[in-house]
């Protein structure tokens, strides 16, 4: 009966491999590594400096009309003859929905009667009016507006002021001026508020009727 010898003596195939190449068992001379001495990192070149980009390039993302200076502004002529002086303010704005207070204080000396709505038109930088933007009074076409009190007749005393709301959806153009009446047919001023109207080229603008000026 054959007994299996692999593994017997506690040598593995790599053992006897080794055996049958070198059977008198002759030391193996260890194998010098050689020293590679480091490659020296290559020498780091400076970037060129950035050059600055030309001042007339650095544009704004979002590119406001400028007005022009031959388009008269009320607000630097004091009081006008008419004794009424306009005011619109830095408007508002919520879901496509723009809002602007227009105020008119009696700047004169004499009581000034109030009854009914502003007369208002947008204009352009220019000062040309919009043809496609219509006044309206109400607010009845301007989606999402809040509802207009209606008119009543007002008496301001000097000094005294009262308050209209202006309402519009955005639109891609602006309008820079407003002129403005305290109703149709009475003379006109023109009025630069503080910030430009989305409105143009083509919208309606409502107005609420005249009302006592909010208390300051």
């Amino acid at each position: 009966m054959l007994t299996p010898v692999l593994g017997a003596s506690g040598c593995g195939l790599s053992a006897e491999l080794d055996r049958e190449s070198n059977p008198g068992r002759t030391p193996k001379p260890s194998p010098s590594l050689a020293v590679v001495p480091p490659t020296p990192a290559p020498a780091l070149t400076p970037a060129p400096a950035l050059t600055p980009a030309p001042e007339a390039s650095r544009s704004s993302p979002l590119s406001l009309p400028e007005p022009s200076s031959t388009v008269l502004d009320q607000q630097a002529e004091g009081c006008p003859t008419s004794g009424l002086r306009f005011a619109a303010d830095q408007g508002d704005a919520a879901m496509g929905l723009r809002a602007m207070g227009l105020d008119v204080t009696n700047c004169g000396d004499e009581p000034a009667k109030l009854n009914g709505y502003p007369a208002v038109t947008v204009l352009d930088a220019s000062g040309d009016p919009f043809p496609g933007v219509r006044t309206v009074e109400g607010t009845d076409q301007v989606s999402m507006a809040p509802e207009d009190p209606g008119p009543r007749p007002l008496t301001l005393a000097p000094g005294e002021s009262a308050h209209a709301a202006l309402y519009w959806r955005m639109n891609n153009t602006s309008g820079v001026y407003l002129r403005v009446a305290p109703k149709k047919g009475d003379d006109t001023v023109t009025v630069k508020p503080p910030y430009p109207l989305d409105i143009g080229p083509e919208n309606i603008l409502g107005t609420t009727a005249w009302q006592p000026a909010p208390a300051r």
